[in-house]
C-alpha cells in the first residue's frame, strides 16, 4: 500500500502534540502565567481550531462539529474569520475539559483523514494541511516555554523532562572572518516548506565581519552579571534601561541566587548552572546589552543566514536534534549551535523582504501583520521541533520578551 505523505506527517505532528503533555497532571493543562503565554490546553484547542477552520470546514465534508463558541474560545488573531476570546483570560477557560478538548481533535483528525485520502485529494489541499502541521509545530514549542514559565513560579520546582544535563565546559571561543560579499537570502522555493515571511529570495549586500562560531554561555553571561552589567546605564539601549529599571532585571529569567553561586530553572528542574551551555531566556535588550559590554555586537539576520547556509551546505542537519528536550547544550567542537541550542537575538527589525506579498484571503493575517516593533531570531532551540528547524527560518519577538530559549553570538565589524 502506497504511502501517503500529507496524511503520515499530519497524524506524526498532531500525536507528538498530545505526546508532549503526557508529562502533565490535570491541573497543569489550564496554567497561564502571563498575558503572552498560552495554557496546554488552549494550545491543543487552537490548533485543532485552525485544521477545522481553514481546512475541513471550507471542503465541506461531513464531520462532528463542536459547539458554535469554539469559534470564538480557540481563535488566536484571525480577525477575518471572527472575534477572539482575549488572549490574557485564556487561563480562566477550565470548560470544555482535557477530554472534550481530545475528543475535538479526534473528529477533526477523522474528517481531515477523510480528506487526504478521497480521490479528490489535490496539491492545494497538501498544501494546506502543511502550512497547518507547521503551525501546531510552533505551538508544539510555545507549549513548552509557555510551561516553563508558570511552572516557575511554584517554590516545589516541577520537571517537566529527566533529561541529562552534561556540565561540560564550554570550548574556546573562535571568530570565523568573512570578505564583503552579495548573497542570497531567503528561502529559494524549491527546498521544500518556508513561511511567507521567509522569501522571497533576493540579494543582499553583507560587509566583512567576523562571527563567533558559538554561542554565548551561562558562565560568560555570568561576568557581565558580576561585572554590574545590570547596573550600568551605558551598556543599555534607552528603552531597554528602562525596562531594566521599572522591571528590576538583575540577571536572566530563571536564575536564582545560592549563596555566592547560581543555580537556573528549566524543564529538567533546578539545578547548578551549567557555565558551559548557552545561556537562554535573554531579551533582546539584555542581548544587546550583553554584545555592547563584550566589545561586540548582534548580528543581522544577513550576516547570521550567511554562514548558516553553508555550515548547513557542508554538515547538512547533523548539528541538529529533535526538539522537545528543553536543555540547552554546550557546543562540542564539531558543533557551532547554527541550530538546536538556542534562539539568537539579531539585530535586524522583523520586516518584509523585497517583493513580499502575504497569501490571499484571512491566511494572509499569519505573518505579515506582525511586522512592527519586533525583532528577528534565528537558529531553532532545544524545544524546537526538528521538523521546524531550517537556515532561512525567521522568529520573531518584542525587545523585551524573555521567556523563550533566546541567547545570542558575537559578531563584530572588520574595517
Amino acid at each position: 500500500m502506497s504511502s501517503n505523505e500529507p496524511l503520515d506527517r499530519y497524524l506524526r505532528v498532531r500525536r507528538r502534540s498530545l505526546a508532549l503533555c503526557a508529562p502533565l497532571e490535570r491541573e497543569d493543562y489550564t496554567l497561564q502565567s502571563m498575558p503572552d503565554a498560552s495554557p496546554a490546553l488552549w494550545h491543543l484547542a487552537h490548533t485543532t481550531w485552525f485544521f477545522e477552520t481553514f481546512v475541513v470546514a471550507p471542503s465541506g465534508v461531513r464531520y462532528e462539529k463542536p459547539p458554535e463558541v469554539f469559534r470564538h474560545l480557540f481563535n488566536s488573531y484571525y480577525n477575518g474569520v471572527g472575534d477572539a476570546y482575549a488572549r490574557d483570560r485564556r487561563g480562566l477557560i477550565t470548560r470544555p475539559t482535557v477530554p472534550e478538548v481530545i475528543a475535538y481533535r479526534e473528529h477533526i483528525d477523522d474528517a481531515v483523514a477523510s480528506l487526504l485520502t478521497s480521490p479528490d485529494a489535490d496539491a492545494s489541499l497538501g498544501a494546506l494541511v502543511l502550512l497547518g502541521t507547521h503551525h501546531e509545530e510552533q505551538h508544539q514549542e510555545l507549549l513548552l516555554t509557555d510551561l516553563l514559565h508558570a511552572w516557575s513560579f511554584n517554590p516545589v520546582a516541577p520537571a517537566y523532562t529527566d533529561e541529562a544535563r552534561s556540565m561540560e565546559p564550554a570550548r574556546p571561543q573562535r571568530w570565523r572572518e568573512v570578505d564583503e560579499a552579495i548573497v542570497v537570502i531567503g528561502h529559494r522555493g524549491d527546498e521544500g516548506f518556508c513561511f511567507d515571511n521567509e522569501g522571497p529570495a533576493h540579494r543582499a549586500l553583507v560587509p566583512a565581519h567576523a562571527m563567533a562560531d558559538r554561542l554565548v554561555t551561562n558562565g560568560e553571561y555570568a561576568a557581565f552579571v558580576a561585572d554590574d552589567g545590570y547596573r550600568r546605564p551605558e551598556l543599555w539601549l534607552s528603552e531597554g534601561w528602562a525596562t531594566v529599571q521599572r522591571e528590576q532585571w538583575q540577571h536572566p529569567l530563571y536564575w536564582r541566587r545560592a549563596g555566592s553561586d547560581w543555580r537556573r530553572f528549566g524543564l529538567d528542574g533546578e539545578h547548578a548552572l551549567d557555565v558551559g551551555a548557552p545561556v537562554t531566556q535573554l531579551s533582546y535588550f539584555e542581548a544587546d546589552a550583553y554584545a555592547r559590554w563584550a566589545g561586540a555586537r548582534l548580528p543581522t539576520e544577513f550576516e547570521w543566514e550567511r554562514h548558516a547556509s553553508a555550515e548547513w551546505d557542508a554538515a547538512g542537519d547533523a548539528h541538529c536534534w529533535e526538539g522537545a528536550h528543553g536543555v540547552p547544550k554546550p557546543a562540542s567542537e564539531q558543533d557551532a549551535q547554527w541550530c538546536g541550542a538556542a534562539w539568537e537575538w539579531t539585530s535586524s527589525s522583523y520586516a518584509a523582504y523585497p517583493g513580499y506579498r502575504p497569501v490571499e484571503g484571512t491566511l494572509g493575517e499569519y505573518n505579515g501583520k506582525f511586522m512592527c516593533n519586533q525583532y528577528v531570531l534565528r537558529g531553532g532551540s532545544c524545544a524546537t521541533p526538528r521538523d521546524h528547524v531550517r537556515a532561512t527560518y525567521r522568529n520573531f519577538f518584542p525587545t523585551d520578551a524573555r521567556w523563550q530559549f533566546a541567547g545570542l553570538r558575537l559578531c563584530r565589524d572588520l574595517r
